[in-house]
């Protein structure tokens, strides 16, 4: 269909450059759209289609779709006096909705910039070499610091890898040229300035709800680079299958703006243009709108169709030869065309690139109010002749030109849910409490005993008071009673099994919208069960997850690709725009030593990547890996630190392994140095003991030494007090018994004298022994002093029998 479109209504693209400037080709390109997406006598109308698909859509995702089918569906021939129903919609499809668009909104990331031009190729190799060159110098530098102490390294040691594995994950995760965080801070300035943060919770509920988002830039000299929402429902493009709408030569959205504002945007417009344009707004309003717009336009607005056409452009140089012999390029249009046979010395060079023209055109009328090759096109500076649209789209569910989503999978479902409902609102409009059956004659045969009869008035109040009741098997005539149960209980419960069968069916097709978007209990937490492990629980929301992860890849395919549209336009913002100051100064705010770097950002070419953060399921395995580590000593508190600020958990496993074997390698040398220390610690000890044991026997020997001196020294001493205390009393004994002779000898003679005055004779002998006596005492004397003399050994030199002293004799001098 679009095809056929294309081949009838599209002018040529093969038509020289300068009629596609013209406003006769651009005014064919705006009809050839509006004819493909507006015409009504084409078989459909693809705009009107689009807009009330999406429009019925985001209804169920509100819970306000059309009650009409419903109505239709329960009514007799159109008639509903009978029903008296809350038709109100059961909004079951917007907690799905929000439980995906939440989620996937909290989802956060990093914006990463790599720098692949060749300047920044070039620092990032010269860095690795150097640190390369450090690597295998280690030991060299290492030596010269400690004879020389000069620092030869390029890197910091702390910092220095050991292996390529580790130097690998240094370069990912340490090594960042300025420029590369320049270009970072400016796209975070960017998103900021337009709250791309409200902007991506919109898209994503577009992905969810209709199956499609998207994401307009642009720049202009007043406000620089600006990100826009678009509506997918005022949508236009050519026709494709690929999901990034990558292959789409023209892009366009319908807006409905007021007239002032239309000749605010196109001051070229006079007021008779104006005049025209009003008049021709009954069929602008009738051909354009879908129903459920006609309510929101008024007299003063205008629907106007901005678009973008990519085609192509020749780039045409004449090449002349000068008369040096030297080539002359000189830049010319497309009719330029010199002869084949090269006379006048010259040539065309001619190159083909991707061009991008911009158009509005007023729906309805055949006013092209503008129609230019834009003037800032977005050129990857890694392949010139390649241009970006300024319309960002995806839609990760399409085929054939038809568009899948969320929502749209589950509609059904919903109206089942619907119908169910009101299905159990009839049954219980119709249920009706239990009642009692009361048999008045059986009452009148029943006889209280005291006169009365049993009314049924007391027997109701008996009966619901206490639950029994009075009655005779045998009637009055004593005939059998057949009323002898007056009272018995009436049960309807018809209802019941209806009312049961409903909220099965109402709980079937509430599972079958689970199973058709795989948001199990465990991702909404609506019926967690409580027996479940908490791992079996995580593992059904990781499933969970991995079924709407198609969204989520697809709302960060829009971002990258935003991101890249702004890294191409902030070499605009820096040459052209008039708020380049105030711009630089806004990146400065965060960092001023990328300001010098922000003069040269636009010569260079940036790839854009995003770093996601990892997911709940993600860290908590990770955190599991931390804590083992941890918990077995394999690595440090600070390496877990740096393990989670890692966002990328291939790089967190990389890290943790790198810093394990290092924990495991400085455990291990720290175990060999203690082995060592102890091994020298033992030894020394050994040998000190050793040592010590010498020093004691030594002085052991020399205490022994000294003490036998000592010893004999005193025993000298004592001998010669011996010898002189000996000599003392051998003096005083021989004194004393000189005396006591010489006493006993006077006695003796002065008795003898009186007695025996006659004999002499014996007078004299005992003279004699007398003086024997004495030169005995002196010849002992004589030995005496020879024997001390000439060291001879001792004699005993004590009388017998004379050394009696009055029972004290000398046997207590001697020694012990």
């Amino acid at each position: 269909m679009a095809e056929s479109g294309i081949k009838s209504y599209f002018p040529s693209q093969t038509v020289s450059d300068a009629e596609k400037l013209s406003y006769d080709y651009g005014l064919k390109v705006g009809k050839a759209i509006a004819t493909e997406w507006f015409n009504n006598d084409r078989s459909i109308n693809k705009y009107k289609s689009n807009q009330n698909e999406f429009h019925n859509l985001r209804l169920y995702a509100r819970g306000e779709q059309s009650i009409q089918k419903y109505k239709d569906e329960l009514s007799i021939n159109g008639d509903l006096s009978y029903l008296n129903l809350d038709w109100k919609p059961v909004p079951i499809i917007p907690k799905f909705v929000d439980i995906v668009v939440n989620g996937l909104a909290q989802r956060t990331y990093d914006i990463r910039a790599f720098s692949q031009s060749p300047n920044g190729v070039d620092k990032r190799t010269e860095y690795m070499e150097s640190v390369m060159r450090d690597m295998a110098m280690q030991e060299f530098d290492q030596e010269v610091q400690q004879k020389f102490g000069i620092n030869m390294r390029e890197t910091d040691l702390s910092e220095l890898p050991e292996n390529q594995e580790e130097l690998g994950v240094h370069m990912q995760l340490s090594y960042k040229q300025a420029v590369e965080l320049a270009e970072e801070q400016a796209l975070s300035v960017l998103f900021e300035g337009s709250k791309y943060e409200l902007i991506k919770k919109r898209f994503y509920h577009d992905l969810t709800v209709l199956g499609i988002g998207a994401v307009k830039t642009s720049f202009n000299t007043s406000e620089g680079v600006v990100i826009d929402y678009v509506d997918p429902a005022n949508l236009v493009y050519s026709y494709t299958d690929s999901p990034y709408f990558d292959d789409i030569y023209y892009v366009g959205e319908v807006k409905t703006i007021p007239v002032n504002e239309l000749a605010k945007q196109f001051p070229h417009l006079t007021e008779s243009d104006l005049e025209d344009i009003m008049k021709n707004k009954s069929y602008n309003r009738s051909n354009y709108n879908s129903t459920h717009n006609y309510d929101k336009e008024d007299n003063n607005t205008i629907q106007v169709l901005y678009f973008n056409y990519k085609t192509y452009m020749n780039e045409v140089f004449k090449m002349k030869e000068t008369g040096t012999g030297a080539d002359k390029i000189i830049p010319k249009d497309d009719s330029f065309n010199p002869p084949e046979n090269m006379e006048g010395g010259y040539s065309r060079l001619l190159r083909s690139i991707e061009c991008l023209y911009e158009g509005a055109l007023i729906l309805g009328t055949d006013k092209l109010l503008k129609w230019e090759m834009a003037s800032n096109m977005m050129r990857p500076k890694s392949d010139y002749t390649k241009v970006k649209m300024n319309y960002a789209i995806v839609a990760p569910r399409i085929y054939d030109g038809k568009i899948d989503s969320l929502v749209k999978r589950i509609t059904g479902f919903a109206d089942m849910i619907q119908l169910t409902h009101l299905k159990l609102q009839q049954v219980m409009s119709r249920m009706v409490p239990d009642g009692v059956y009361l048999d008045a004659d059986g009452l009148a045969e029943v006889d209280l005993g005291n006169g009365t009869n049993y009314n049924p008035q007391e027997a109701l109040n008996m009966f619901f008071q206490t639950g029994s009741v009075i009655g005779r098997s045998f009637t009055s005539e004593g005939d059998m009673n057949p009323g002898k149960v007056p009272i018995q209980e009436i049960t309807s419960g018809s209802g019941g099994n209806k009312m049961q069968a409903l909220i099965g069916n109402y709980n079937y097709y509430l599972q079958m919208i689970r199973d058709v978007t795989g948001l199990n209990e465990a991702r909404d937490g609506s019926t967690p069960d409580s027996n479940a492990l908490v791992g079996v629980q995580k593992l059904a929301a990781a499933n969970s997850n991995t079924a709407t992860r198609h969204i989520l890849q697809a709302g960060l395919y829009l971002t990258a690709e935003t991101a890249e549209c702004l890294s191409l336009r902030i070499s605009d913002i820096i040459e052209y725009s008039p708020t380049k100051d105030a711009f630089i100064q806004a990146i400065g705010a965060h960092n001023v030593a990328t300001l010098k770097e922000m003069s040269e950002l636009h010569l260079y070419d940036f790839g854009i990547f995003l770093e996601l953060m990892p997911d709940e399921e993600e860290q908590a395995i990770l955190e599991n890996n931390i804590q083992m580590a941890l918990q077995q000593q394999t690595i440090e508190l600070e390496d877990a630190i740096d393990l989670r600020e890692t966002r990328n958990i291939k790089l967190a496993n990389q890290l943790l392994k790198i810093r394990r074997k290092k924990k495991q390698d400085k455990d291990r040398q720290m175990q060999m140095e203690n082995i060592q220390a102890q091994s020298k610690s033992n030894a020394e000890a050994a040998q000190a003991s050793a040592q010590a044991d010498v020093q004691k026997n030594q002085a052991i020997t020399q205490s022994k030494i000294q003490l036998a001196q000592q010893q004999a020294k005193l025993d000298t001493q004592k001998m010669m007090q011996e010898v002189a205390s000996k000599k003392e009393l051998m003096q005083m004994e021989f004194q004393m018994n000189m005396k006591l002779k010489q006493m006993e000898v006077q006695t003796v003679m002065g008795r003898d004298a009186q007695k025996e005055n006659r004999k002499d004779d014996r007078t004299k002998i005992q003279s004699n022994q007398q003086a024997e006596l004495i030169n005995k005492r002196s010849s002992q004397q004589s030995e005496l002093i020879d024997q001390r003399q000439t060291g001879k050994p001792p004699k005993n030199f004590e009388s017998t029998g004379n050394d009696t002293l009055g029972g004290f004799d000398l046997g207590s001098f001697e020694p012990s």
